[in-house]
């Protein structure tokens, strides 16, 4: 019995072996960042960012869907193929007119072997248009009593 635990055990040990060893093959995606960081932007700012896509692989990457979180954040992406040791922007903009803090995904789906569904993030924070001061009301200027007459 023990033997055969011993082979056993040398068997799934090649095969982990072996599935390393053609796990390096293929296209292989790599992202410049994980996180974009808008810090504090003001509301109708800039909300555009880029990530950019590296193929590290052997083979061509390609992109075949990028998809954001909510409808507040729109994704643009190639699907040209990428040939190995080339790069492609992927173009993420976010809708600052809304107030409050940025938390987003953005979910890459691709041929990549080493992460088929990649998720990189947008955080920040969008504060609100300062208030325009209100002009105050002027006082009514008294008038004269009217003689009747």
């Amino acid at each position: 019995m023990k033997k055969f635990l011993l082979s056993v055990s040398a068997a799934c040990l090649m095969l982990g072996a072996f599935a390393q060893d053609k796990a390096g093959s293929g296209p292989q995606i790599s992202v410049d960042k994980e996180v974009h960081d808008y810090g504090v932007i003001e509301q109708g700012g800039n909300g555009t960012s880029e990530f950019v896509v590296t193929n590290t692989g052997d083979q061509p990457l390609i992109i075949t869907n990028c998809k954001g979180s909510c409808g507040c954040t729109v994704p643009k992406c190639d699907t040209a193929p990428i040939n190995p040791g080339q790069k492609t922007t992927i173009t993420v903009k976010y809708d600052t007119k809304r107030v409050g803090a940025i938390n987003k995904s953005v979910t890459i789906t691709s041929n990549s072997t080493n992460a088929p569904e990649k998720v990189v993030r947008i955080k920040g924070e969008v504060k609100g248009a300062p208030e325009t001061p209100t002009s105050p009301v002027k006082e009514a200027i008294p008038m004269a009593p009217v003689e009747k007459g």
